[in-house]
């Protein structure tokens, strides 16, 4: 395959707002050892790009400026198992704003069976982030409930439908009627709206006053405390974002008490050893179950990358259920 010098990219020259988000023209990333070159067929949005845009989410050493956590493509220079050709998508440390991103070669998955070359550009960043939170540091287990906030978003639906699939119940939170009604469509056993209802005592009625066994939290801040509360004896509690803020009061009686297990991870800054180990899990658990249509791509809207303002706007909006998606051709 013949590879350009340049390529069009997103890449700010400075934090802002949205309109920051200008196409602009960029050097090919060339694939080092272990790596490999991908043409991007579309990039997965997520929050951290919008983090990341505001100047309030600092890049690993040695990451692209260009945002972008999560990229489907072609291979164009092949490593290991990939050769040019092979359809993937893959987590990556950033550059997935770009018509070219560079990946390492374990972080990278085929595309699944029944996934559109598009949709699956929504897959890694939320699987890997779900697998690696709710199901090994969660220890998340079938017969168990789990309580899941942010239930539409793209780790939420993605937390229910793994869940689902793996024998777990799953209840999750949501903003409003109309998004509750979403997550119960794909399949969440109950969904909490919570500006109406208070999910503590929800919660303690569902599961008869014993609690759930594992809480994925993207929330923190005055979430935690509520968190605990709803927690059965020896759940674990797992965060992986702190969108209310990273400081609150715990009563660690509380804590004690139920014998539980307070825990919380960051997957970006993990190394690559740990991501290439956890796509081997989800490659060998996961992946054959979008084949038999347990597991699904979901899709909330797809801008060219030229629009990449409008699709931050409408992360920052709220209103999305499941994955918004930037792709190469207009």
């Amino acid at each position: 395959m013949t590879i350009p010098t340049t390529m069009t990219a997103i890449d700010p020259e400075q934090a802002g707002g949205p309109e920051v988000l200008k196409a602009v023209t960029r050097p090919v990333p060339v694939a080092g050892p272990g790596e490999v070159l991908i043409r991007v067929a579309a990039a997965g949005v997520n929050r951290p790009d919008v983090l990341q845009r505001l100047g309030l989410y600092p890049m690993p050493p040695g990451a692209p400026s260009i945002p972008g956590l999560e990229v489907s493509g072609e291979i164009v220079t092949g490593s290991g198992r990939w050769q040019p050709g092979d359809k993937v998508c893959a987590l990556i440390a950033g550059g997935g704003y770009a018509e070219y991103a560079v990946a390492p070669a374990g972080q990278c998955l085929p595309v699944p069976e029944g996934v559109s070359l598009v949709d699956a550009a929504g897959l890694p960043e939320t699987y890997f982030t779900v697998w690696s939170n709710l199901f090994q540091r969660g220890a998340a287990a079938a017969g168990e409930t789990a309580l899941v906030h942010g239930g539409t978003s793209g780790i939420g639906v993605t937390a229910i439908l793994l869940s689902k699939a793996l024998g777990l119940q799953v209840i999750v939170t949501a903003g409003s009627a109309a998004k509750c009604a979403a997550a119960l469509a794909l399949g969440a056993d109950h969904a909490i709206d919570y500006k109406a209802q208070d999910f503590v005592a929800e919660v303690a009625r569902i599961t008869g006053g014993k609690g759930v066994e594992v809480v994925l939290d993207m929330v923190g801040g005055d979430y935690i405390p509520r968190n605990i509360a709803s927690l059965a004896d020896e759940g674990r509690h797992v965060s992986i974002a702190l969108q209310r803020g990273p400081k609150v009061e715990v009563n660690f009686g509380d804590v004690m008490r139920k014998r539980l297990h307070l825990s919380g991870s960051m997957l970006r800054s993990r190394p690559v050893a740990f991501k290439a180990a956890v796509a081997a899990e989800l490659e060998r658990v996961a992946w054959p179950l979008f084949a038999d249509g347990q597991l699904h791509a979901v899709t909330d809207k797809v801008y060219p990358l030229a629009e990449a303002a409008d699709a931050h706007r409408r992360m920052e909006a709220g209103d999305h259920v499941g994955k918004i998606l930037l792709t190469m051709t207009s």
